[in-house]
């Protein structure tokens, strides 16, 4: 029996071997490692403190930057659809209302209900034939 010495040359070694191996689950913990931010190549690597913390705040930074993009997108395409309404508003709505206050009143015609001022005529004055 060994007695315990703080001086060992290694750590303790076990010769374990798994019974069964199970590929869909090696290809799903590959996946799900994927999915956190890790790359294939990072089992390679050793671990340096908070490279987790990065990858997922570059992602979410992503994420956001593509966001942003996405509002100034349809900011303008607010401002553009205001426009048509304005255009139409001042445009088409006038007519429209002409259009439908002759269809109410399909008696009156246009001569009748607006006299237009023709400069091309001479202007006879009627003498005023009242007396009081």
């Amino acid at each position: 029996m060994k007695i315990f010495s703080p001086y060992k040359k290694h750590a303790n070694r076990f010769n374990y071997i798994p019974r069964y191996y199970d590929p869909a689950k090696e290809a799903r913990e590959q996946r799900r490692a994927e999915l956190r931010g890790e790359r294939s190549g990072d089992a390679e690597r050793e671990y340096t403190p908070g490279q987790y913390i990065r990858t997922q705040r570059d992602a979410r930074a992503a994420q956001r930057a593509g966001e942003e993009d996405g509002g100034r997108s349809n900011i303008l395409k607010m401002a553009a659809i205001a426009v048509l309404a304005m255009l139409f508003i001042y445009m088409l709505y006038p007519r429209l209302a002409d259009v439908l206050m002759r269809m109410s009143n399909p008696g009156v015609r246009k001569s009748q209900a607006v006299e237009e001022f023709d400069a091309s005529l001479p202007i006879t004055v009627v003498p005023n034939d009242y007396q009081e």
